[in-house]
């Protein structure tokens, strides 16, 4: 692997919607390479609550005080979004001893994907460890403040999202 491929890291998921959580875990990654790239998943197997266009409109919003963080769309493989990027690096977040298994069976199996990617686990800060995007969408669901885990444009286009979605 070149070092410069070993410079750009991806950040995948689904981010319906984006947290502070995640936003913390680009931060600390943000300082690490030369070049980090969030990856939105379509994912429509997993029914996302909000369109893959505003989840990265407003993860580009969340994030636009990092001049080399982007954000990107995907519809692919992830493998094949990495290899398409260029990237060497996969980051994932944990936040408790519970996301393990998952995300260590994840890493196994885009080992075997794509070998010359290594996967690197952050850790958000203490106080985002609890938050989860479905979590925050059903707590903005059901009318409850979520303004303490989201940025504000998330938290405003959730309380649109359920206003254009009631009869």
């Amino acid at each position: 692997m070149t070092l410069a491929r070993k410079r750009i890291a991806v950040y995948p998921g689904t981010f319906d919607p984006i947290t502070n959580g995640h936003v913390d875990l680009v931060d600390r990654a943000a300082q690490l390479f030369d070049r980090l790239i969030i990856g939105v998943a379509e994912s429509p197997a997993k029914r996302p609550a909000l369109p893959l266009e505003l989840r990265v409109q407003l993860a580009r919003d969340a994030v636009a005080h990092h001049p080399h963080v982007e954000v990107r769309g995907f519809d692919s493989l992830l493998a094949h979004f990495v290899s398409e990027v260029g990237a060497g690096v996969l980051m994932r977040g944990l936040r408790a001893v519970s996301d393990f298994e998952y995300e260590f069976q994840l890493a196994s199996m885009n080992r075997h994907l794509i070998p010359e990617v290594e996967t690197l686990f952050l850790t958000p800060a203490e106080q985002y460890g609890f938050i989860s995007s479905s979590l925050v969408r059903e707590i903005s669901r059901l009318g409850g403040d979520v303004s303490g885990f989201v940025p504000p444009a998330v938290a405003d286009a959730l309380q649109a999202q359920w206003r254009r979605s009631q009869p």
